[in-house]
């Protein structure tokens, strides 16, 4: 395991925009503070969302999209630098209304109503590309 010792710097809270993108929000969110890593969890209700499911043979993501509403019953994720912009790679699980549940890389989604707390790290860290796994991932 690859690691590096860090510090929490400022924390946000945050009500995310009905009708805007979920993981778009993040993204404009860190590049307007300034954030260039970060945790956060989240959740609220989205009216559609797609999903992409990482093949691991394949080394591709191929998504799956809900038109349909959920809720987001738990959505967590961190934010680094990608090709030099805020990246917000986001995984939730959503509910449907009998109470079953979908899971994955969340992609998009239309906010019905969202909270986010976020808390950003005091080091930077930009994504890059891992040979072994096809991915763009921290270098630690």
């Amino acid at each position: 395991m690859d690691y590096l010792e860090l510090e929490g710097a400022r924390e946000f809270v945050a009500r995310l925009e009905h009708g805007a993108d979920w993981r778009a929000q993040i993204e404009a969110f860190a590049a307007d503070e300034g954030v260039d890593a970060a945790f956060f969890f989240g959740l609220g209700a989205v009216q559609d969302a797609e999903i992409l499911y990482y093949d691991q043979d394949d080394e591709e993501y191929y998504p799956e999209t809900f038109d349909e509403p959920l809720e987001m019953a738990a959505c967590v994720g961190n934010v680094s630098e990608l090709d030099g912009e805020p990246f917000a790679h986001t995984h939730a699980v959503l509910s449907r209304e009998d109470g079953t549940t979908l899971a994955g890389h969340l992609d998009s989604a239309t906010v019905f109503a969202g909270e986010l707390y976020v808390r950003e790290f005091d080091v930077p860290l930009e994504r890059e590309y891992d040979e072994e796994t096809a991915l763009d991932l921290w270098p630690l």
